[in-house]
């Protein structure tokens, strides 16, 4: 891995210093990125320093988790010491924004054009753009082609609610699993839920509406008649997947990330787009991160921060970086190439481009409040301690409250 203390040097001259180490930090450039699991060996860090080399500039990255990333940038911002560049996951945009850390497009000259607006929607607030989407994953329903042969259900006849719960029902009756998820009281149980919420029609500004309480009817539903097990209400995406992984169920609503175990699962498999109520492609939420450019004091770095950016998201460079990072790539042409070099990917370029930022809509920083409630409701339901209305209703209340 790249120098890690660089974040905290690079950004500002140090007084005292002599004229060959302030021209020295001058030509290096900080990244940070949430991708502890690829090193200096890998495509991703390769990449890195390919841009840095074409930028006339040495890049110092540091990896971070998710949630250290966030809480360390605030910091550094307000040190004056952010990163030059910022590689954040999509919700933490809006966050960063609020909190005057992040430069939108319009000052530092990046190229949004070619990205597709679903995509997009999850870097903007307020009618202003943080940053690039440097791809995104999804989610969508992966199934066992054995189990739903042995039930007698034809995939293709899987359109909408009725004919997924039907096809529940006849696994059931041959003997089989149904269908396993994520509700856990976190969110990745809102993000696990939001793609039955939305594909109702429903609006996360109205939890209670009566397309709200069907989604949450719908698990409800399936857990009352064992199509899926109790053990949802505790399930991480990784523990579903571990469930599905071992045979017996016909349906996991997982990720793009598990694309790989998949394929070393042992048996026939295929996926298909989470379906809407009545039909059609649920809207997913958007997984994945934004490239930004942090406030810096000396804006006069902001020109080789833009070419360091560009050239991560570049047509030319994004197969490259999307293949690195398992993600589907955030421009059509990228995408066509993706599909091109692996048709398993199809299905993903589709819920992708279906899919919507969670905190778009212009909820921006809103999005948490309601999120929290919305996952606890899903979970007073499928425990069975409030009904799917009450539940909601309770939400609703809550949510409101939060973001007023």
């Amino acid at each position: 891995m790249l120098a890690a203390a660089g974040g905290l040097v690079a950004c500002s001259s140090s007084s005292g210093g002599d004229a060959a180490t302030d021209a020295s930090q001058a030509r290096t450039y900080t990244i940070w990125d949430p991708y502890p699991q690829h090193d200096k060996s890998s495509e991703w860090v390769e990449l890195l320093e390919t841009c840095g080399a074409q930028a006339g500039v040495t890049v110092q990255r540091t990896a971070y988790d998710t949630t250290d990333l966030t809480n360390k940038t605030l910091l550094a911002a307000q040190q004056g010491n952010a990163p030059d560049v910022l590689i954040v996951d999509n919700p933490v945009v809006s966050t960063l924004a609020e909190a005057g850390v992040l430069t939108t497009t319009e000052e530092n000259k990046l190229d949004t054009s070619a990205i597709a607006p679903n995509l997009l929607g999850a870097g903007q607030i307020g009618g202003k753009t943080y940053g690039v989407p440097i791809g995104a994953n999804t989610l969508a329903l992966y199934y066992n082609e054995n189990v739903l042969e042995k039930a007698g259900v034809d995939i293709a006849s899987v359109r909408d609610w009725a004919s997924l719960t039907a096809a529940l029902e006849k696994v059931k009756a041959a003997g089989d699993k149904g269908i396993t998820f994520s509700a856990i009281g976190t969110e990745e149980g809102s993000f696990q839920f939001l793609p039955w919420f939305w594909g109702a029609g429903a609006r996360l500004t109205a939890l209670d509406s009566p397309q709200g309480v069907a989604a949450v009817e719908l698990w409800t539903d399936w857990l009352r008649k064992g199509y899926a097990p109790n053990s949802v209400i505790n399930n991480t995406q990784t523990t579903s997947w571990q469930e599905f992984a071992g045979g017996d169920y016909a349906f996991a609503e997982n990720g793009t990330w598990q694309l790989a175990n998949a394929q070393k699962a042992g048996f026939a498999y295929g996926i298909i787009p989470i379906p809407a109520k009545d039909g059609g492609t649920a809207p997913a939420p958007t997984g994945g991160e934004f490239v930004s450019i942090p406030v810096q004091k000396d804006t006069g770095r902001y020109a080789t921060s833009q070419k360091l950016v560009t050239c991560l998201t570049s047509t030319d460079n994004s197969l490259t970086t999307t293949t690195a990072l398992s993600y589907v790539a955030p421009t059509e042409q990228v995408q066509a190439k993706q599909v091109a070099e692996n048709p398993d990917l199809a299905v993903w370029v589709e819920a992708v481009k279906a899919a919507k930022g969670r905190t778009s809509d212009d909820l921006g920083t809103k999005y948490p409040r309601i999120s929290e409630p919305m996952w606890g409701a899903v979970q007073a339901a499928l425990s069975g301690s409030k009904n799917p209305q009450q539940a909601m209703a309770d939400a609703q209340a809550a949510a409101a409250s939060a973001t007023r």
